[in-house]
C-alpha cells in the first residue's frame, strides 16, 4: 500500500482559512468525511477531540498530524489542508500551523496502513519535503510530490534498522511511544535518529506504536550502549535498563528537542536507572522532563487519580443512606440529640453509610501514598499510606496527607541515596527491609511529633477564637466560619468550625450550625457548576467526574471537592473559600437555623428559614463558579 492509497482528492484543501483550533479540526473532520470513508462523523469527530487533549498534536515547524480511531472508520484515509495564512494549533514551539494532515484509523486487525502512516509521519520530518507540499497549487501535484518521496525513502522497518556510524564509539538506543501509536512514535523516532546520526553516533530506535514493538532492542545492544533514550507518553518496559544511563522524557522532546537528548547523552549528566521502577514506566513519570511545578503537579495528580474513585463511591453512597432516612423518618418528629445519628437511624441508610464511610476512610491514606510513589516508586507507597492514614485518624486531616505523601516520597529517595553506598549483599535487601522499616518509622515520627502537634495547636487555637466571638457579630461570625469550612476540607480549621458549629447545636444555638453547613455544601457543588460552564479548565477526568459533586454537596459531603483541589490548590481553594464564606455569612444575615449537624437537603425539614438559606448556598456556590472558570487556567 502506498501513502497516496489513503488520500483522496477531495480530501485535499489548499482555500481553508481557520480562525482557531477547533475551526481546523472541524475542517478537516469535514474533508475526511467527504472521501466516504467516515460512517459516523459525529463519532469520529469526538475520537479526534478526544485525543487532542491528551496532547497537541501541533508537533511544530509548522504540521499537526491530528488522528482518530475506532470502529466509526470504515477504511484507512488521510485528509490534507494546507493554511496559507497559518492558524494558532497550540503547537509545541508556539508556531502557527500551515500543513495539516489528519488521519482516520479503524479497528481492524489488518494493520498494514499503520506501516504507511508512520512512514508519512517520518517524512514530515523533512523540511523539503513539506515545503513542497506547502507551495503545491492542485490536489493533482500534492499527490505528485508525495508519491516520488514515498518512491525515494526505504519502508519503514528499512529506515529503523539504519543504525548510522556503526563503528562510532558512542552507542545510542532510544525507545519511542505515543498513546495512539500512529504518528507521533514514529516522528520522536526519525528526530533521534537524525540528530544522532548529525552527532556521528551509532543509534537503534525501538519503536511501540499501534502495530506492535517493532526493532526491539536486545540484551546485548542494552548492555553495549552508553545512554538510553525514551521518548514515551505511554508505559514501556524500564526494568531490563537497570543500571544504565537513561533519559526519561515526553516523546513531544523527541521530535522538537532530539539534538538537546543526545548532546546531554554524550555528555554524560544522565542518571542511572535502577528497575523495579514502575512509575519511570509510565506516562506521568514519562513527563519529568518538564519543570519543577510539572512535575509536582505530575506526583499531585497520581494521588488524585487514585483517590478520585473513593471519593465519588464512598460520597454517592453517603448521599444515598442521607437519601434514604430522610425519607423514612420524620425529622421534626425526632428529638434533637438522635438528629446527630442522621444517615444511620434506619438499618438499610445504616448499611450505606457504613460502606460509603469505609471508603473514605481509605481517601487519605490513598492519596498521600500514591504521591508518594510518584516520587519515590514503589517502596514509598507504603510509607505514604501510613502517613495519610495518621493524618486521617488524627487532627490533620486532608492537608497533613498531602504533606506525608511528599515526605514520604523524599524519605525513600534519600534511603535509596544513602543505601547506594551499602555493600551488595546488603544493598539488594533494602526495597525489602530497609526502605518500609526506616520509611515507615520516619514518617510515623513526623506525623507523631511535627505534623499532628502543629494541626493540633491550631485546631485548639481556633476553637477558642471562635468561642470567644460569641454572639459580638453574626455576620462576622458567619463569614469566618464559612471560610474555614474551605480552607482543608477536613483539617483543623475545617474541624474546628464543624465542632464549633455542633457544641452550638448542644447550647440551644441553632443558627451557627446552619452557616457551617451551607458553606460546607458550596465547594462541590461550585466545583460540579464550574465543570459544566468552564470544561476547558478541567482535565477530561475532572469533567467526567465533576456533576457527581452536585449529589455530594447537596449531602453535605465537602470532601468531593478534595481531588480537585488537591489537583490545583493555589487556584480552587481561594475560589471556595470565599464562596464559602459569603454563604455563611448570608445563612447568619437572614437568620437561618438548623438542629441537625449533618445531611444537607435531606434536613431542610429542621432549617429555620429554608428560602433565604437555598438562595445562600446558590449565591455562594456561583460565585466559588465563576472565580473558578477566571482563576483557573486552561488544560493543554
Amino acid at each position: 500500500m502506498r501513502i497516496t492509497d489513503l488520500l483522496d482528492k477531495r480530501s485535499i484543501a489548499f482555500d481553508k482559512n481557520p480562525a482557531n483550533k477547533q475551526e481546523t479540526l472541524d475542517m478537516a473532520v469535514d474533508l475526511m468525511c467527504a472521501s466516504g470513508k467516515i460512517n459516523d462523523t459525529e463519532a469520529y469527530r469526538k475520537q479526534v477531540y478526544l485525543r487532542e487533549e491528551e496532547s497537541t498534536t501541533g508537533i511544530g515547524e509548522g504540521i499537526a498530524i491530528p488522528h482518530g480511531k475506532g470502529d466509526c472508520v470504515s477504511k484507512p484515509g488521510l485528509a490534507a489542508m494546507v493554511i496559507k495564512n497559518g492558524v494558532d494549533f497550540d503547537s509545541l514551539d508556539g508556531e502557527p500551523v500551515t500543513l495539516l494532515f489528519l488521519i482516520a484509523a479503524p479497528n481492524t486487525e489488518d494493520n498494514v496502513h499503520l506501516e504507511v502512516l508512520s512512514k508519512l509521519s517520518m517524512m514530515l520530518m523533512d523540511e523539503q519535503f513539506t515545503e513542497a507540499l506547502r507551495n503545491a497549487t492542485s490536489a493533482e501535484e500534492f499527490l505528485s510530490i508525495i508519491d516520488k518521496a514515498d518512491d525515494e525513502r526505504a519502508d519503514i522497518d528499512e529506515q529503523l534498522a539504519d543504525t548510522g556510524n556503526a563503528e562510532s564509539d558512542f552507542k545510542i538506543l532510544a525507545v519511542t511511544a505515543c498513546p495512539t501509536g500512529i504518528a507521533h512514535t514514529y516522528m520522536a523516532a526519525e528526530g533521534i535518529e537524525k540528530a544522532a546520526k548529525a552527532a556521528d553516533c551509532f543509534v537503534k530506535i525501538e519503536t511501540r506504536g499501534s502495530g506492535g514493538a517493532k526493532n526491539v532492542l536486545t540484551d546485548q545492544e542494552i548492555a553495549d550502549a552508553d545512554c538510553i533514550i525514551v521518548a514515551a507518553d505511554t508505559q514501556v518496559p524500564m526494568d531490563r535498563f537497570d543500571g544504565k544511563k537513561v533519559i526519561i522524557c515526553q516523546v513531544s522532546d523527541g521530535i522538537s528537542k532530539a539534538d538537546e537528548l543526545v548532546a546531554q547523552a554524550k555528555a554524560g549528566n544522565v542518571p542511572v536507572f535502577h528497575g523495579n521502577n514502575p512509575a519511570a514506566a509510565s506516562s506521568s513519570a514519562g513527563k519529568k522532563s518538564g519543570g519543577v511545578g510539572h512535575q509536582i503537579y505530575m506526583q499531585l495528580m497520581n494521588g488524585v487519580s487514585h483517590m478520585l474513585p473513593l471519593v465519588v463511591g464512598g460520597g454517592i453512597l453517603i448521599a444515598i443512606a442521607f437519601l434514604i432516612d430522610g425519607i423514612c423518618v420524620d425529622l421534626n418528629a425526632l428529638p434533637a440529640d438522635q438528629r446527630a445519628n442522621f444517615g444511620m437511624i434506619t438499618p438499610v441508610a445504616a448499611v450505606f453509610k457504613q460502606i460509603g464511610g469505609t471508603a473514605f476512610g481509605f481517601m487519605l491514606p490513598v492519596l498521600a501514598g500514591f504521591i508518594a510513589m510518584a516520587i519515590g516508586d514503589r517502596p514509598a507507597l507504603a510509607v505514604g499510606l501510613v502517613g495519610g492514614m495518621m493524618a486521617a485518624s488524627g487532627k490533620s486531616g486532608f492537608l497533613g496527607a498531602l504533606v506525608a505523601g511528599f515526605l514520604a516520597g523524599y524519605i525513600i529517595v534519600l534511603l535509596r541515596k544513602v543505601c547506594d553506598k551499602l555493600p551488595d549483599a546488603l544493598e539488594k535487601i533494602a526495597p525489602v527491609l530497609i526502605y518500609p522499616l526506616i520509611g515507615v518509622l520516619l514518617i510515623g515520627l513526623a506525623m507523631m511529633f511535627v505534623i499532628e502537634p502543629i494541626m493540633g495547636g491550631i485546631n485548639t487555637g481556633l476553637n477558642n477564637a471562635l468561642t470567644g466571638m460569641g454572639d459580638s457579630s453574626k455576620v462576622v461570625l458567619g463569614l469566618i466560619l464559612g471560610g474555614m469550612m474551605s480552607i482543608d476540607m477536613g483539617g483543623p480549621f475545617n474541624k474546628a468550625a464543624y465542632v464549633f458549629g455542633t457544641a452550638s447545636i448542644a447550647a440551644g444555638n441553632y443558627d451557627i450550625m446552619a452557616a457551617v453547613m451551607v458553606a460546607g455544601m458550596v465547594p462541590p457543588c461550585a466545583i460540579a457548576l464550574s465543570t459544566l460552564l468552564f470544561k476547558d479548565k478541567f482535565t477530561k477526568e475532572e469533567r467526567d467526574a465533576g456533576p457527581t459533586n452536585f449529589i455530594m454537596g447537596l449531602a453535605f459531603i465537602t470532601e468531593g471537592a478534595i481531588p480537585f483541589a488537591a489537583s490545583d490548590p493555589l487556584h480552587v481553594l481561594p475560589s471556595c473559600i470565599i464562596g464559602s464564606a459569603i454563604a455563611g455569612g448570608m445563612s447568619m444575615l437572614f437568620g437561618c437555623t438548623l438542629m441537625a449537624p449533618h445531611g444537607g437537603i435531606f434536613v431542610f425539614p429542621v432549617v429555620g428559614n429554608a428560602v433565604m438559606y437555598l438562595v445562600s448556598l446558590v449565591v455562594g456556590t456561583v460565585i466559588s463558579a465563576v472565580l473558578l472558570g477566571l482563576l483557573k487556567k486552561k488544560v493543554a
